[in-house]
């Protein structure tokens, strides 16, 4: 079935006559730009066009150009070069072919950056890059419940704001094949929800310096109302920043 929301102009420029879909974009290119991708081959979270939505609001607020696409077939060099970072939103599944996976790869190698969104670890298992990348593989999750979310690296933008303590209600997950690299920046703690696997330090958001480029990760982002939540708002907005290498 269709994806029911279109979001803003075409890119302009378009050669006569190319058949490859390009995103919704803003006409302005004196901004800073990232690309926001979903594609989806498994599950579908009804969450994103919020957090599409909330993705294009912090580009209004902060002068950053937010396209969207849920097409791989931007997966090329002259496209790519556009961005900053590339956003994976809760997609999932094998989104990308051989010659997608690779310009995606020579793009991090350009020293640009990655942002992955909850399902983003459920996303390429047959990709051993992509897995180090984002930094884990989604194992399983428990049913959706509140829990606390304690900081342990407050120097990241992407949580330096936030209470040590962060009450939230979301899908948490349970991963496998964490990276060994990884600047964990927050966990969720699992003595406050029933389901978690992964003991002590269950990782929650994650950075690291990947293939010469940066990614951040974060679990959360499976309900819309996460996105409708400051903190978690701004959350997005460190991990964004620190992807583009601000």
């Amino acid at each position: 079935m269709p994806f029911p929301y279109h979001y803003g102009l075409l890119l302009a420029g378009l050669v006569a006559g190319c058949s490859r879909p390009l995103p919704t974009a803003s006409r302005n290119r004196s901004r800073p730009a990232v690309l926001v991708f979903f594609k989806t081959k498994g599950y579908h979270h009804a969450s994103i066009p919020a957090g599409i939505a909330a993705f294009q609001q912090l580009g209004r607020e902060n002068n950053l150009r937010v396209d969207t696409t849920q097409q791989a077939t931007y997966f090329v060099a002259d496209s790519l070069r556009r961005y900053a970072a590339v956003v994976f939103l809760n997609t999932t599944g094998d989104v990308l072919d051989a010659a997608q996976q690779e310009a995606f790869e020579r793009y991090i190698g350009q020293g640009h950056g990655f942002v992955g969104v909850h399902a983003a670890t459920d996303t390429e298992y047959d990709w051993p890059w992509y897995g180090g990348l984002v930094g884990a593989y989604f194992k399983s999750h428990p049913k959706v419940q509140p829990a606390t979310v304690r900081v342990v690296d407050a120097k990241h933008p992407a949580t330096s704001f936030l209470p040590a303590a962060w009450q939230r209600t979301d899908e948490w997950y349970n991963f496998r094949q964490l990276a060994p690299d990884l600047r964990v920046l927050a966990v969720v703690d699992e003595t406050t929800y029933t389901g978690g696997l992964d003991g002590k330090q269950h990782p929650f958001a994650w950075c690291h310096p990947y293939g010469g480029g940066r990614a951040f990760y974060t679990a959360g982002g499976h309900l819309d109302e996460n996105y409708a939540d400051p903190l978690f708002r701004r959350h997005l907005l460190g991990g964004l920043q620190y992807a583009m290498g601000k």
